[in-house]
Parts: C-alpha cells; structure tokens; sequence
C-alpha cells in the first residue's frame, strides 16, 4: 500500500498567551484547534508561534503546546528554532516542525551562508555615516524526516520578512504613521533586501542538498509573503528561464499550489484581494509522488484595510496550505550514476554523478 503524506503550513499569526494580548488564548483555541485537526496532516510546519516564560524558568512554546492537546499533533516529533545566544526559543516568531514520522536530524540556518550585508541608510536624520549591517532575524529550520519505507524527505519552514517597511530613524510619525514618503520607500527596500537574502541563503541549502543527493525529495515550506512569481521565490525556485540553463533542470523547486484554480488560489486578504503568500515548494523527485494541494481559506477575514475600527478575530490571517503526496511502500532509490562497470554517453572518468535516473534509461532503480 502507498504511504500517504500530508504536509501542511500554517502561520498562526503571534500564537501567545500573553493576557493582555487581544484576542486571548481562550478566545483562539477552540477557533484554531478545529482547524488543525481538519488538516490531517503527517507533517506540520508552524510560523509565528511565540515563546511563554514562567519564573524561574527556561522560555518555552506553553501556548503552543495547550493549543495541540487533545489533538493528534499532542504526540508527535517535533522541533523548533532557538535562540543562538540563550538556547531558548524566541520570545516570538518561532518555526516549527511537527511530524508523526522520525525526524532523524534538524538544523537551523541564520547567517551560515548569507552573511549580512552592509548598507548605509540615504534617508536617515540624522545621516548615519557609515553603513551597518543588515540582519534578518528568522532562521531557516530544517528537519530530515525518515518515512515508514526509509525513505528521507528535507523539509525546510521558513518565515520570509513581510513587506511591512523597515524602521528609518526621523521619518516616522507614530508606529503606523510614516512623515515622508522617501523614508517609507527606503524602508520598504531594507525590508526586500532581508526578504531576499533569506531566500538567498535558502536556495544555497537547497543546493548543497543537491549536492548530497541529485535526486533529494525536498519541501520548503512556510510564510513566504510573496507570491511565487515574485523576485525572492524565483530565487528559491531556480527556473531554468531564469538560470539560462538546462543542466539545472533537475534542481528546479516547484510550487505545487499551482494546480488549485486561480479564483481559489489565496492563503490572505489584503485590502479585498487575495493573495497567495504561502507556500510549499516540491523539487522534481518529490513532484512524482504529488497528488493534489489545498488551501483552506474559507473563513479568511481582511485585516489590512485602513481607517477602521480594529476587530480582534481569533482566526489566523493566514489560510493553511496543504500539499499531499503518495510515497512508495518500498524505498526507491532514483539512481544518478550509470550501472556499474557502465560509462554515460560523452562522460569522461571522473565527471561525477548524473541525473541518470531522469536523463537516460540506464541503471536500475533499486
């Protein structure tokens, strides 16, 4: 019997338990919690789930963890994003990974292949006068999670920056209010900088995983807060339009909400327009065993219209996108060298692997 696999992302828009934190955790729960059950998923990446300290106490994922009782994610494997500096979760913006099967290793990447660049601010009052680096403060957290026929898939939760401006000193009235439009323009560019060297350092990991293995069965997944035809997930995604390139070809990532109709096609509502802001994106191999994707935006509520008076919904703001797949019951190992004692057509010794397993008929799968 094939394995099914649902792999699900789900912003929860700042998971807390904080009292003074509208609407409350109480109010949220017994809106939240249906919603996960229904998703039925194997593996569960969560975005924006903020960290809870009693006295004393390490800081720890309290609000999360009430909200998965009594439900089947309660006793699954997990994993988290933690601070580099205290090894405790982040007082928010957490990533996390939930699986009903093993996660046989886990890593999370911040600066390991992107270091920050510098830049120095044009608007700033006053001048600054020299440049600064520019961070961006959510890791990347990757888990390798082993399947019933052994068989190993990379996921990988990401939370991009939003699109929400940089802060630049002098040119802010209040939190919301922006005193000129160059200030705003050039906080909007930081913000894109951070956006896309996240992606950068994302497509470097997905590569060094090609690197490992030609044929890996890859999943990004998570709050992009861009569309899939936008600059930082054409970063990520690698198409050979882009690359000029056909000997990528097999490292293309793929998002596989492109099979859901356009009108459906939203996971957010900003100012009366859907958009598609998370993602899960599948590399070629993975892409075999696709069956289907699903949003569950049904009950979306727009939270970005201006000059209203604030409603507090228990909702996310977010839609949780699903992506589903049937694996083989047996491992199959997709080979990249020609059978042994073999030599590809104009290979030379040494060449290293090929996509064997796509580009000719050699070789058996095994």
């Amino acid at each position: 019997m094939p394995i099914r696999l649902r792999i699900a992302t789900f912003n929860l828009m700042s998971l807390d338990d904080r009292k003074d934190r509208l609407p409350s955790l109480e109010d949220r729960i017994p809106v939240l919690r249906p919603q996960l059950v229904r998703l039925d998923a194997d593996v569960l990446c969560l975005q924006e789930i903020c960290g809870q300290r009693d006295r004393g106490r390490k800081r720890r994922l309290e609000a999360m963890n009430r909200l998965l009782e009594c439900t089947p994610y309660e006793g699954y494997k997990r994993v988290n994003t933690i601070d580099p500096n205290t090894r405790e979760v982040f007082d928010h913006h957490n990533l996390v990974i939930l699986s009903r099967y093993d996660i046989v290793q886990n890593n999370q990447y911040l600066h390991e292949y992107a270091p920050s660049p510098r830049y120095k601010k044009v608007t700033a009052i006053p001048e600054e006068v020299e440049a600064r680096e520019i961070s961006w403060e959510r890791p990347i957290l990757h888990a390798r999670i082993r399947l019933p026929n052994n068989m190993i898939v990379d996921v990988i939760n990401l939370h991009l920056k939003s699109r929400r401006p940089t802060s630049i000193q002098g040119h802010k009235l209040d939190e919301r209010t922006w005193k000129t439009a160059s200030g705003w323009a050039e906080g909007v560019f930081i913000s894109s900088m951070k956006r896309i060297g996240q992606a950068l350092e994302t497509r470097i990991l997905i590569d060094q995983l090609f690197e490992r293995d030609p044929c890996a069965l890859i999943a990004v997944c998570g709050d992009f807060n861009e569309e899939f035809d936008e600059v930082a997930i054409e970063a990520i995604r690698g198409d050979v339009e882009n690359t000029g390139n056909m000997d990528l070809s097999m490292r293309v990532m793929v998002p596989t909400e492109r099979n859901i109709p356009e009108p459906a096609r939203y996971s957010l509502l900003h100012n009366g327009r859907g958009k598609m802001l998370d993602h899960i994106l599948v590399s070629r191999t993975m892409l075999a065993y696709f069956k289907g994707s699903e949003v569950h935006n049904e009950l979306l509520h727009d939270e970005s219209i201006v000059f209203a008076p604030k409603i507090f919904y228990p909702e996310s703001d977010h839609a949780p996108v699903i992506a589903r797949f049937e694996m083989p019951d047996i491992k199959v190992k997709w080979p990249t060298e020609p059978g042994e004692g073999e030599q590809a057509e104009g290979e030379t010794p040494g060449d290293g692997k090929r996509y064997q397993c796509i580009k000719s008929g050699k070789g058996k799968c095994r």
